[in-house]
């Protein structure tokens, strides 16, 4: 798509709002081939380019730029040795943490990091029916997962749990919420899938967002390439490991991609309670509380409560 004449004025200023949130992709492991995978992470990702220490940098210079809130996300991000150390790095900044997790396998060490103060988790679940869960995960996960999710709750660390609809016919999403609010999960919120990685069953479409990308987020991929969301990971806007992340963000490139973005979606965007955006909860980040107006032009803050 060719960029407008409005357009390039944009991407000469940048984005419309500060940075608030990132994500950062730290692994493209994951012990699961979930059918409808954004990232088409599984066994044989890899963790890429992106040490710790550059991990550690970027995350230093999200906190200079204002960013209050960062989202640990893969592949499986329990899954990366230096998870630990990066959560510990985030909290020294006074960001507050998300780590997204599909909670199959939490080791003693981890549950006593969850534990800690500005910790928080996340995770995705589908179903009530064993089978059915099994069927979207692509492996023998239902009962780990769900008694992780148990734990989290015993444990008082908070979690908000993810719903995506529609993955399968008759896909029991109603049931399963049910069954989370029973063992005492408060925060869930519903998506539907989006043509994304494995879910484009190979038509991805830009078009398919929430309409937040790139305003006041970003993500940072495993071999450090800038996109305005983990979705819309084609859309890349630089490189952190070639420049600044500040830079990037600052760059026209970066601000091109968002407004070519903004200019897929319709003009206007519904305000919806309790959420910033629709939707901006559970695929894409933090479910959110409405800080001034409604996407593009306003705020969004993590709502954990």
């Amino acid at each position: 798509m060719t960029i407008t004449r409005e357009h390039a004025n944009t991407s000469q200023k940048g984005t419309d709002s500060p940075l608030s949130m990132i994500w950062a992709e730290i692994t493209g492991v994951c012990q699961l081939s979930c059918v409808h995978c954004y990232a088409g992470s599984g066994p044989d990702g890899t963790h890429g380019t992106m040490t710790p220490d550059d991990w550690e940098r970027v995350l230093t210079e999200a906190a200079g730029l204002g960013c209050q809130h960062v989202t640990y996300i893969g592949g499986e991000p329990l899954m990366y040795p230096a998870l630990p150390r990066l959560v510990r790095h985030a909290l020294g900044l006074a960001l507050e943490v998300e780590v997204y997790t599909n909670l199959v396998h939490v080791s003693p060490d981890l549950w006593e990091l969850f534990e800690l103060p500005g910790v928080h988790l996340a995770t995705s679940w589908y179903s009530n029916d064993r089978g059915e869960h099994e069927q979207i995960t692509g492996r023998d996960t239902f009962r780990q997962t769900l008694g992780n999710i148990e734990e989290a709750t015993r444990r008082g660390v908070p979690l908000r749990v993810g719903m995506v609809d529609g993955i399968m016919p008759g896909q029991k999403t109603e049931e399963g919420e049910r069954e989370l609010r029973v063992l005492g999960v408060t925060t869930i919120g519903t998506d539907r899938l989006r043509k994304f990685g494995r879910g484009s069953a190979g038509s991805p479409d830009e078009a398919d967002t929430c309409g937040a990308c790139g305003h006041g987020n970003a993500a940072i991929l495993p071999d450090g390439t800038v996109a305005p969301c983990i979705f819309t990971r084609a859309a890349a806007a630089g490189n952190v490991l070639t420049a600044p992340l500040g830079g990037v963000l600052t760059d026209g490139a970066f601000a091109a991609q968002v407004a070519r973005l903004d200019s897929l979606r319709p003009a206007a965007w519904p305000c919806v309670p309790n959420m910033c955006d629709p939707q901006c909860g559970p695929s894409c980040g933090p479910a959110c509380r409405p800080a001034g107006n409604c996407r593009p032009t306003g705020a969004c803050a993590p709502d954990y409560r």
